[in-house]
């Protein structure tokens, strides 16, 4: 299913980021330096920032083109195929000499986890390659950009969206303190609690509580700030003023792994459908919400049906 803009043609999101393979383990608890921890259940599967929020998006009835770089490599061919699978246009992937970038990733029984990243082939990920993407950035609704790239080519597609004229979404994780250069060319900002401070280089003793960070963010970039908060929600920072988006409560929490991407996905969608900020961030929120009750990142995504079910049954 297609989904369309407010104009009724098709939406098209344009994504700049990551993919890998997550090799994910679930440990009775995470150990501490060194411990061995036995008993723990392993799988390996698609994961990677930017192939999962264009995954999700799909899902969610978008028509999707992704920038990213694999490797020559088995982890590389089965990326393709996943994304010809979910029908994610792929043409303008890289494909580097380097491996394909792998995600060590810990799970508690509490959902939590702990993930170590080699970027491999994501390292050729540079502006040359995001310029040969320009004309998908500038047909789509959407670009989003998250950071697990290198900030050549985060700077690069930000500036793309805006001599283009597409609007611009950062989902800055995982975060870094961003160049002055990218701040004005932000339209949308998607952190979380622990990724906002560090965006704005402040350390661990900062003291600002959420509202001022979202308003010290709000001021360098101009646009919209949404900081998601967990089981709190979100707090929604805009020209109108600052609004509290309630959280969609999940039945259970298996893995939170992809539900960053999820929300992403979903909010970016949502906005491309022409719908106001707070109302994407609550269906962005049951998306999230869908995601962490299931193992596993690109088996939680939810499909559009999914997530109409749920915010019927919300309702």
């Amino acid at each position: 299913m297609v989904v369309h803009t407010q104009s009724g043609v098709p939406m098209k999101i344009a994504v700049v980021g990551s993919y890998g393979a997550g090799l994910t383990m679930r440990v009775p608890k995470a150990p501490t330096a060194g411990e061995t921890v036995s008993g723990g259940l392993f799988d390996a599967g698609a994961g990677g920032k930017g192939s999962n929020q264009a995954i999700a998006a799909a899902r969610l009835g978008a028509s999707v083109s992704l920038l990213t770089a694999v490797g020559d490599d088995e982890f590389g061919r089965s990326a393709r195929e996943l994304w010809e699978r979910e029908g994610v246009a792929a043409e303008h992937v890289v494909t580097a000499q380097a491996p394909t970038m792998v995600g060590f990733i810990l799970v508690e029984p509490s959902g939590e986890n702990r993930i170590a990243i080699a970027p491999g082939a994501l390292d050729a990920l540079d502006a040359a390659a995001v310029e040969s993407f320009r004309a998908e950035i500038a047909s789509a609704d959407i670009l989003v950009v998250s950071m697990e790239i290198p900030e050549e080519a985060v700077v690069a597609a930000l500036r793309a969206g805006r001599e283009t004229g597409t609007r611009t979404l950062l989902n800055p994780a995982p975060a870094r303190p961003l160049p002055a250069e990218c701040w004005p060319l932000v339209d949308v900002l998607t952190p979380n609690q622990t990724e906002a401070p560090v965006l704005l280089g402040l350390g661990a003793e900062h003291g600002l509580g959420d509202e001022e960070l979202a308003e010290a963010l709000r001021d360098r970039t101009g646009g919209v700030v949404v900081i998601t908060r967990g089981g709190e929600g979100a707090l929604v920072a805009q020209s109108s003023g600052l609004r509290t988006v309630p959280p969609h409560p999940a039945p259970a929490i298996v893995d939170t792994t992809g539900a960053g991407d999820s929300f992403t996905a979903a909010f970016a969608v949502a906005l491309a459908e022409g719908q106001p900020v707070e109302r994407a961030v609550g269906f962005a929120a049951v998306a999230g919400s869908h995601t962490v009750t299931i193992a596993g990142v690109v088996p939680a995504l939810p499909t559009r049906a999914q997530l109409n079910a749920l915010i019927g049954t919300a309702s």
